[in-house]
């Protein structure tokens, strides 16, 4: 036992066990394995964190007298109220206590301490450096935020999630279901930081995001095994953006006489590309006094109205600058709204003229296969406009296959792989990059697009 405990620490030894949880055979040995095996907090460096004020950096040793640090790694809803999963990093913690939360600048009190046994809860009055427990009722916490002694603050390295990829829209089948499905909703994104919930303001379509299929069909699943609420839901939809080609400008002035004062804006544009995944610049190039200070703000609110719906298909518009270099106004018909309405008139027409395409997400995908299946996983991957990036053998006479694949090919591959090997092969994916979307898939899109704007009208 000790030999295997420096080879796993070592890195040298990889200890297996075999099981099964359906059955709950062999899970008490793998438990044990974790416990005697594997590093305990002494057996690691102490752990980096940075000072919440300075960002200087701090450590804090694994140990009870240090000052207490810990995680929330987790938040659950059940019965009884809000449940808030930490890790303790260093210090002690007990009922009753004060902490910040350094990550959002907030004080939580600790009222009541639990230690999950699975279903079962055992009460406790404090917990050590290395514990894991759940605080109930924490009104401010989440996922990845840092709790902290007050005297000694410290924000520990945050957790990071990726932007959603896909999106179904929802609506409940009976009004009875709409205050459920919010609450429902709002629970699971709680829980869940890569499952968003937002209204879309145009169609007042409920619209839920995740990082897949499977994880949409999983919370539709709790929906109706948990909650009882029956819903309809609509096709997933790929969450494509819209970027330009080229630098251009544009100066679409707004002017409009309705008796007594009018309205008049007019602002000149530049737009140009930015490298993909830098965003959105703004800035102002102005000289002169051509369009008094004051008129910026609503010309670059105009400018951030537009890039939430472009011009090709309403999708957002990522990685452009914007500069604003002239512009005229006038002393008594120019205001803030005019300016806005100037500066949205410009800014659609200079994404026409700078050449705006079509961007969809591409999937970092690894298929897991038996050698003989590997042609048709290989041949499929490819019809979904794949791109192969290598092959690794594993043991056992397996594949692994990596390649790059858009999101709007992905949907059912679960089915299409289990089929293809004989339910032998598996897959996963995540988000990877965005690219330009070819020509002739753009066109369909895009008639897509048009149709369902056309039923609308």
């Amino acid at each position: 036992m000790v030999a295997i405990r420096k080879g796993t620490l070592a890195g040298s030894v990889v200890p297996v066990f075999c099981g099964s949880a359906y059955k709950n055979k062999g899970v008490q040995l793998l438990l044990d394995a974790v416990i005697d095996y594997l590093p305990s907090p002494v057996d690691v460096d102490d752990t980096v964190g940075k000072d919440p004020d300075t960002l200087a950096t701090l450590t804090r040793e694994p140990i009870d007298s240090a000052p207490f640090s810990g995680l929330a790694f987790k938040i659950a809803t059940d019965k009884y109220g809000l449940l808030t999963f930490f890790r303790v990093y260093s210090g002690t913690l007990s009922t009753g206590q004060t902490v910040v939360n350094a990550t959002k600048g907030r004080k939580e009190r600790v009222g009541r301490m639990v230690r999950m046994h699975a279903n079962s809860r055992e009460d406790v009055e404090m917990i050590c450096a290395g514990d894991i427990a759940a605080i109930v009722g924490l009104k401010d916490t989440q996922t990845g935020d840092t709790l902290c002694d007050e005297k000694s603050p410290i924000l520990l390295e945050n957790i990071t999630f990726p932007d959603p990829v896909i999106s179904i829209a929802i609506e409940p089948k009976t009004k009875s279901d709409q205050d459920k499905l919010a609450t429902a909703l709002y629970k699971l994104s709680t829980e869940d930081p890569t499952f968003r919930v937002t209204t879309d303001h145009e169609t007042a379509q409920t619209i839920l995001s995740g990082m897949g299929e499977l994880q949409l069909d999983i919370k539709i699943d709790i929906l109706k095994r948990e909650y009882g609420i029956e819903a309809n839901y609509g096709a997933p939809q790929v969450a494509y953006r819209e970027s330009i080609h080229n630098t251009a400008t544009a100066r679409v002035p707004f002017k409009r006489q309705t008796g007594g004062s009018g309205q008049y804006g007019d602002c000149e544009l530049r737009l140009s590309p930015q490298e993909p995944g830098q965003g959105f610049v703004f800035e102002n190039k102005t000289v002169g006094g051509s369009i008094p200070k004051e008129y910026i703000p609503a010309i670059e609110k105009g400018v951030r109205e537009v890039l939430e719906s472009g011009v090709i298909a309403g999708y957002p518009v990522v990685d452009v600058k914007v500069a604003v270099m002239d512009g005229s106004f006038h002393q008594v018909d120019s205001s803030e709204i005019a300016f806005k309405v100037a500066a949205m008139q410009t800014m659609r027409e200079g994404l026409r003229k700078a050449g705006s395409y079509l961007k969809e997400p591409i999937m970092a995908v690894e298929v897991v296969t038996p050698e003989n299946f590997m042609g048709d996983v290989i041949g499929d991957v490819n019809r979904r406009r794949g791109q192969m990036e290598g092959m690794e053998p594993g043991l056992g006479g397996v594949q692994t296959i990596k390649a790059q694949v858009p999101l709007s090919e992905m949907f059912g591959y679960v089915n299409d792989l289990r089929s293809a090997t004989q339910g032998r092969a598996s897959f996963s994916m995540e988000p990877s990059h965005y690219e330009e979307v070819p020509r002739n898939v753009a066109e369909e899109l895009l008639a897509k697009v048009n149709s369902k704007q056309t039923v609308k009208a």
